[in-house]
């Protein structure tokens, strides 16, 4: 049977991965599909795989939604309003944060070493600040065979970094000089670029949800403690300053604002529906 509310929640991730800082595994986490969605990454790699299709599809239709409607929206918002773009989703996460520790119940769960794991797990993605200067690259509108290579790997890297809550697939792609390229590629529907960067998605996602199935099942507690140290972390890398322009400042408090209200009726919705 489809899961047709997996399309709102596809078109969520869809978006939140065309961010840089921003990642889908985040969103995911608060819609309460995080574990579903690694066990069905799993399972489309297994002789079952056509159980999970009621799950997958409407959830890939939200996300191809978000690229062909989306991607131009944020590549404007991105090279003209970006610091209230970017406040926007420190509001979704801030948001997502309280959301998340009640989720594990952490008031119960939580040992002296789960806060430990969280702290280093925050230090370790705000740590990634250090490299956050201008890696985008220029777009590349004649790409050739080694191109296609870089492509196909920056894929594969983004989508380790895609599933894991507050690490951002965008981020890796700015990381490797390709984001300005594969956002171009998409916005304007670029078949071999999307097929190259896709199969580099594929089994990159089929290896990193092999391994957090397997923490997330012997290591509960810990592995959600340190995913939420990589939620709490990612606000400082999403950080994008404060210019004290009157406009640009009230446009990000609102947007900020509207971040932390998105965040809270996300989690409302999904606790009602179960």
């Amino acid at each position: 049977m489809f899961r047709w509310k997996n399309i709102y929640r596809g078109l969520l991730m869809g978006i939140s991965d065309l961010i840089p800082g921003v990642s889908g595994g985040t969103i995911a986490m608060v819609l309460g599909i995080y574990r579903r969605l690694i066990n069905g990454i799993n399972g489309l790699m297994s002789k079952n795989w056509k159980k999970e299709l009621g799950f997958f599809i409407p959830l890939l239709v939200g996300v191809a939604l978000a690229i062909i409607l989306v991607s131009k929206v944020m590549e404007h918002l991105l090279n003209h309003y970006p610091q209230p773009t970017f406040y926007f989703f420190i509001g979704l996460i801030i948001g997502v944060i309280p959301f998340l520790l009640k989720k594990v119940e952490f008031k119960e769960t939580f040992k002296p070493r789960h806060y430990l794991l969280l702290v280093i797990a925050a230090v370790l993605i705000a740590s990634t600040i250090v490299f956050k200067g201008d890696h985008s690259g220029a777009v590349k509108e004649s790409l050739q065979l080694n191109d296609y290579i870089v492509l196909f790997f920056s894929g594969w890297l983004a989508s380790t970094a895609m599933i894991l809550p507050g690490v951002s697939g965008s981020f890796v792609l700015l990381l490797l000089g390709s984001y300005q390229t594969v956002i171009h590629g998409l916005s304007s529907f670029q078949i071999p670029l999307i097929l190259t960067v896709g199969a580099g998605i594929i089994i990159g996602l089929s290896l990193t949800g092999k391994a957090i199935s397997l923490l997330l099942n012997k290591y509960t507690v810990s592995t959600y403690a340190v995913m939420i140290g990589l939620v709490i972390g990612s606000v400082v890398v999403l950080y994008p300053g404060f210019k004290p322009d009157a406009t640009i400042a009230t446009a990000s408090i609102m947007t900020l604002l509207l971040g932390l209200a998105a965040a809270y009726l996300l989690g409302k919705i999904e606790h009602k529906q179960g």
